[in-house]
């Protein structure tokens, strides 16, 4: 069996989760501690054209910067920087000076591999110790992975790795991927697995890796609690204990708990990492993790929802995540159109020249007070926005969010049902259907229920709304009402004046507004 050694990437990969921001003590004892405990390779951070250079965050133009971040006694760590083709000056990089950062990990696309195998020579014709890290090795078809791995014995860099980018590799393709890199890859180059969490598998993948006994040298990368760009990576403490357990290694797992504790810890949770069904769907297609993002972050679709969405992408699309495709994508699948204008008549007939009280969520509705309001208010009728409340029978719920309606009994709702298009449960008895695409907005939060509503009275000719439990949302204070809902992304105060923005328009555009309970909507200038 060939030589088996342990790379950290916490400090580069890990930088996903809280931008890079370190801060230059907390970087350098995390690399002290992390070479004290007898890690081979340490990840320092990335090369990038970046604009100037902060010693808090692991990103130079420089190595000579990176190389700052080193100890004084390296034991017998070796030192890696990354950096990727597209954004990387590599007339930037001085020769290596026999010190310092001694291997360079370099990563292109499959759009541009050839031009990274030229980056690549680059690299190493300045004495660098050179790792070829083609990201999403899962997007290749076998014949193109053999080019690739002709392409590398040419160059014979130090190391090859397996990037399983989009979390999507299963045993199954470990085998083969792995099977013909070693039958194809020179002997002498060392094969490293870099795998994510999206499936929830990179540990058992990293078992498997290790227990093949190669005949030549292999390298795991792994983090710190897992940390990396969400969902995350492979936990180094979990595989170095199976390493010295299996292998006779004697890796320090004292030091990774103290660089856990003293620094990660902390940080879990703000955004949190780690397996979650949405990462897993966009493994499951095998697809840029940027796709779960942007749908989760719309913030009205269920886990099933993203699932249809991303099963019909374009291919073409997969690996470089298309913002402009994805939301085109997210109105394709909201927007299924109905003949709704015997909805509208009924409509138009319930809300034309009345005042309409508009019942959110929002956590003031949880309290006496903001029932009290609720109760004097002077109202011609009630609606309630994604919910129906226990403590009054509003004369309709209205419904948009599948996230919302699909756990709720329809039939045993007190009041009648206004559902949009997009809900595939529209054929509840008596509920009155309207096209999702007629009262969502072309603004950032054109989905928001409370706005959908409040264009569907104003398409009605309703002479008020007035709004209680409409909220916003502020840091660390409850969100809802019923503490069974919670939001699914990091809104707050952007998000405040994007609805507040929208509500602006609803009321220029005829439907005035009226605030009955406190909101940062109102706050933001929404009236």
């Amino acid at each position: 069996m060939g030589n088996v050694k342990l790379l950290d990437c916490t400090l580069r990969d890990g930088g996903y989760v809280n931008d890079w921001n370190w801060g230059f003590g907390a970087a350098r004892d995390i690399v002290a501690t992390l070479t004290r405990a007898g890690v081979d390779i340490v990840e320092i951070g990335f090369l990038r054209n970046i604009d100037a250079y902060t010693p808090d965050r692991p990103l130079a133009r420089r190595i000579e910067d990176l190389n700052r971040l080193l100890p004084a006694a390296n034991g017998r760590t070796m030192y890696a920087g990354m950096a990727m083709r597209s954004n990387y000056d590599i007339t930037q990089l001085s020769p290596y000076s026999g010190e310092g950062i001694e291997l360079i990990r370099i990563t292109a696309h499959d759009y541009d591999i050839r031009e990274g195998m030229d980056f690549a020579r680059e690299v190493k014709a300045r004495g660098y110790k050179l790792s070829i890290n083609p990201i999403n090795i899962m997007g290749y078809a076998d014949k193109d992975i053999l080019w690739i791995l002709d392409q590398v014995n040419a160059i014979a860099p130090y190391q090859f790795s397996i990037v399983d980018t989009f979390g999507s590799m299963r045993r199954r393709d470990l085998e083969r991927i792995l099977s013909l890199v070693d039958h194809d890859l020179d002997p002498a180059i060392r094969v490293g697995l870099h795998l994510h969490e999206n499936m929830a598998l990179s540990f058992c993948l990293a078992q498997e890796f290790i227990d093949k006994h190669l005949r030549r040298d292999i390298t795991v990368d792994a983090s710190l609690l897992g940390m990396g760009r969400i969902p995350g990576n492979l936990p180094i403490e979990l595989i170095a204990d199976y390493m010295n357990d299996t292998l006779g290694a004697s890796y320090d797992i004292d030091e990774l708990m103290d660089a856990i504790q003293d620094h990660i810890a902390p940080i879990k949770g703000n955004p949190a990492w780690g397996y979650t069904p949405a990462y897993f769907l966009s493994a499951r297609y095998n697809l840029h993790r940027n796709y779960a993002e942007h749908f989760l972050a719309k913030g009205d679709l269920t886990n099933r929802d993203i699932n249809h969405i991303l099963a019909g992408l374009d291919r073409s699309k997969a690996t470089a995540f298309d913002a402009a495709y994805a939301d085109g994508l997210y109105r394709d699948y909201q927007g299924r159109h109905v003949d709704d204008e015997a909805a509208l008549a009924a409509l138009r007939a319930a809300f034309a020249g009345k005042r309409v009280l508009v019942l959110a969520p929002g956590a003031t509705l949880g309290g006496e007070e903001g029932r009290d309001a609720v109760r004097r208010a002077a109202a011609d009728v009630c609606v309630s926005a994604n919910f129906c409340p226990d403590f009054c029978t509003p004369d309709f719920a209205f419904y948009s969010s599948s996230k919302r309606f699909d756990k709720v009994d329809a039939a045993a709702l007190p009041c009648p049902l206004i559902l949009t298009s997009n809900l595939r449960a529209g054929e509840a008895a008596g509920a009155r259907t309207v096209n999702y695409d007629r009262l969502a907005g072309a603004d950032a939060q054109a989905g928001n229920s409370v706005l959908m509503l409040l264009r569907l009275l104003r398409l009605c000719g309703a002479k008020e709304a007035l709004l209680a439990g409409a909220d916003g949302y502020r840091p660390g204070a409850r969100a809802y009402a019923d503490s069974s809902l919670h939001a699914h992304t990091d809104r707050g105060q952007s998000y405040n004046a994007q609805v507040a923005a929208a509500m602006r328009s609803i009321a220029a555009g005829g439907l005035p507004l009226r605030f009955l309970t406190p909101s940062e909507y109102e706050r933001e200038g929404a009236v």
